[in-house]
């Protein structure tokens, strides 16, 4: 056992900063930085405490309970959570980790109360960039990051219950503001903005509105996720995994004729694990286009560069997948594209792969009512469906508008009596 009055002292390695404990190493950090300074301190402190109960830092694992700071439980989960979620999901991790490290990084998992997360929740409203509802999810983000900490046996049980009691923001609060619900983009907008598409986007683009699929799961559609052997004159599409899995399990998309003379072009000569929709075809569709303009020949030196980046493509390479940046980037490459040479009021205004969710559910509640809707939308409450489809209030003025007193007979009636009278 250590002698707790021969502290172990901080060494340099060759720029990495360690201690010596029971004959073994105990990294710190970088040499000299502030965090290696912390680490050190913290790593005295417990010692102090128990001499017994310090582990190895470079082993990967922490502190006892007790002893884990946030700033440590913060960056465990993500590493948690890097491999298995999406990057958007990520980055949404991270910004909301962001504004709880500022503040209180440095303290103790266990010391956290609700009031210090009310406290970060204060500062994401101060800096006025985040709606309410963002600044909720965030919140929402900091207790799961506190529940896994209590599933790894970091997080103390108690803590994570009684952050669980702080109620959302509700709408009004002082100093939030909501953003105005998204809207559909009307078909028109699509349809004028389809041409300045590469092939493989526009297809997409008009697989995804008569679908009503998520931008992701257009995104990361495989070709083994389409099954063609029922017999029906159907295709179907079925998820690897899609938003609402654990609520209504597998989810399996009809693909009509129309679906099925766009996709098939992308599955012929490819695997089942591969991207019927690549970035890469493309890419490779785009410099075809280019070629195809081109008025002058192709210069050796041009060839030459062309079979060199050919045999050794290096960090050139673009992926298999498009993610969610890369789609509504490749939307938006197009509006400016078709805005180039138009006049003000013919411009094609902007949209995003989310509002053409909107619009297939719009589409289809105006055509089929809200029961459809919601089954092409995959929801399983019509509530939710009713954010997605905005048609309701057109429904509501054209009853308006046909509607009729079912007691006007009655009525009329009843004032000849009053009249008598």
């Amino acid at each position: 056992m250590q002698k707790l009055n021969k502290m172990p002292k901080m060494c340099n390695d060759r720029g990495r900063a360690f201690s010596w404990h029971n004959g073994k190493r105990i990294y710190h950090g970088v040499w000299g930085t502030p965090e290696t300074n912390r680490n050190y301190n913290r790593f005295i402190h417990a010692l102090t405490k128990n001499p017994d109960a310090i582990p190895m830092r470079n082993s990967g694992k922490n502190l006892a309970i007790g002893d884990v700071l946030i700033s440590e439980l913060a960056a465990d989960y993500l590493a948690h959570i890097a491999p298995r979620m999406d990057k958007i999901h990520v980055q949404h991790f991270r910004r909301a980790i962001k504004f709880l490290v500022e503040i209180y990084g440095d303290m103790p998992v266990n010391e956290f109360s609700p009031k210090k997360l009310k406290t970060v929740r204060e500062q994401m409203v101060k800096t006025g960039r985040l709606c309410r509802g963002m600044v909720n999810d965030y919140i929402g983000r900091i207790i799961r990051i506190f529940s896994w900490g209590c599933e790894e046996e970091t997080v103390q049980a108690n803590v994570v219950h009684a952050l669980r009691e702080i109620k959302a923001l509700r709408k009004g609060e002082p100093g939030t503001f909501d953003n105005p619900p998204r809207q559909e983009v009307s078909d028109d907008v699509v349809r004028r903005t389809l041409p300045f598409m590469s092939p493989t986007v526009a297809v997409m683009v008009q697989i995804q509105r008569m679908t009503g699929c998520r931008p992701s799961e257009i995104y990361r559609m495989i070709v083994g996720d389409i099954d063609q052997t029922r017999g029906n004159g159907l295709w179907y599409y079925i998820p690897e995994s899609h938003k609402t899995e654990r609520f209504i399990g597998e989810k399996q998309v009809p693909l009509g004729k129309p679906e099925q003379e766009l996709i098939a072009p992308y599955l012929a000569g490819k695997m089942a694990s591969e991207a019927v929709f690549s970035p890469r075809t493309a890419m490779a569709e785009h410099y075809a286009e280019r070629r195809a303009k081109r008025k002058t020949k192709i210069p050796p030196s041009q060839k030459a560069r062309d079979a060199a980046r050919a045999e050794n493509p290096g960090d050139r390479t673009v992926g298999e997948f498009y993610d969610h940046s890369s789609y509504r980037k490749a939307i938006g490459n197009a509006i400016r594209k078709a805005n180039k040479n138009l006049p003000e009021e013919q411009r094609v205004p902007d949209w995003t792969p989310y509002q053409i969710r909107h619009a297939a559910g719009t589409a289809t509640e105006k055509t089929e009512g809200l029961d459809k809707a919601q089954a092409l939308l995959g929801h399983t409450s019509a509530n939710t469906t009713k954010r997605y489809a905005h048609g309701q209030l057109a429904i509501a003025e054209s009853m308006a508008q046909k509607r009729i007193n079912p007691f006007a007979d009655e009525a009329t009636d009843l004032t000849d009596t009053v009249k008598n009278v």
